[in-house]
């Protein structure tokens, strides 16, 4: 009933809300929804502001479950509030760490197949109790039936306050509707082709990382972790392995990862893999580190960290694959040389664990 409290669960914790004070036709569904939490410095960037994209995922959060659960209030198949077009949002106001961001949500208006759903996010300074709207967006979804992902739902009706409220609704459904329609025409569905390069090169398989370096990610003195630095280089790695062979793949081993110079909170930094050398069951990928200062920029671009991955792939009952043998660019001197020197390194590295096995039998 409006005024208890109500629990809702998610991956944060348990959080209990007063019951929403809105109902549509014979007080239900409801249709309003809020959600509270405090800005923790993962939210935010190196100086406490919070990211937009935190506040947009908490907006777009609060559109999905409020449009979920009311479409499910009639019987007939379940289904989920799928995001179909946001409408301008203005950031109003800065947030910072420490400040608890309040979200409110409230549908204003049903079509047949799209719920158009009102959302308010406000700022609370704990300390001075002091609250500040800092966004207010418009979102619409549409519901697809979990049973058939390709089947679009009807939406329960929802009770206007006054025949005024509900026509200026449908002006608002009518208008993003065209919209959305010439946008459709304007850029069309058809992408025109990109060449790529051919596979099994090392231009058809190198990939790379951009991340801002957060306070999360840093150590007391405001450096990063080598941990840190050390997944991203692996997911880089895995991701050029995964491209070359197209199969299930995993770490063979690290050779020496050389950290050359410290990376600082506030650089952004460029993790790139390529493909150096491929013998029948493994793969040597070269990754480095690039860093960025943001607020130090004219100390420009370093090379922070370098090292060598070998991954090997694996079938289904993770047996050891072949692999693809990596085409070298007999134009290109530098991929020639990588590959001889990968080469070399992987010959070294078998007679290293051949003398091992032989020592311990």
């Amino acid at each position: 009933a409006p005024g208890d409290l109500v629990t809702y669960h998610d991956s944060r914790g348990i959080f209990l809300f007063p019951a929403p004070l809105c109902s549509g036709p014979n007080n239900c569904p409801l249709v309003s929804f809020a959600d509270r939490r405090i800005m923790r410095p993962d939210d935010a960037n190196i100086v406490g502001n919070i990211h937009g994209g935190t506040i947009l995922k908490m907006i777009e959060e609060a559109g999905c479950i409020i449009g979920t659960r009311h479409c499910n209030t009639q019987s007939g198949d379940r289904c989920v509030a799928a995001l179909a077009r946001v409408e301008r949002t203005d950031f109003l106001y800065p947030m910072f760490i420490g400040e608890v961001a309040h979200v409110s949500a409230e549908i204003s208006y049903t079509s047949k197949h799209s719920v158009e759903v009102q959302v308010t996010v406000l700022s609370e300074n704990i300390l001075t109790g002091a609250k500040k709207v800092t966004n207010k967006a418009t979102l619409w979804y549409v519901p697809f039936s979990l049973q058939n992902v390709d089947k679009i739902t009807e939406v329960p009706p929802i009770e206007y306050s006054n025949p005024e409220q509900e026509e200026l609704g449908k002006k608002r459904y009518e208008a993003q509707k065209l919209e959305r329609m010439e946008t459709k025409e304007r850029n069309g569905e058809v992408i025109a082709a990109v060449s790529v390069p051919e596979p099994y090169t090392v231009g058809f398989s190198q990939s790379s990382l951009i991340h801002l370096i957060g306070p999360s990610d840093c150590t007391l003195h405001g450096f990063v972790h080598g941990g840190v630095t050390m997944k991203l280089m692996d997911e880089v790695a895995g991701i050029v392995a995964a491209r070359h062979c197209k199969t299930n793949i995993v770490t063979a081993s690290v050779d020496a990862i050389n950290f050359h110079r410290k990376i600082k909170k506030g650089c952004v930094i460029t993790v790139s893999g390529r493909m150096t050398f491929t013998s029948n069951k493994s793969m040597e990928i070269e990754v480095f580190v690039d860093a960025d200062p943001l607020v130090e920029a004219e100390k420009g671009k370093y090379r922070a960290v370098t090292a060598f991955f070998t991954y090997i792939s694996l079938d289904k009952e993770n047996k050891s694959l072949p692999v693809p043998p990596l085409k070298v660019c007999l134009e290109g001197e530098e991929e020639q040389k990588r590959f001889e020197e990968g080469k070399a390194r992987y010959l070294q590295s078998k007679a290293k664990r051949l003398a091992e096995k032989e020592q311990n039998q």
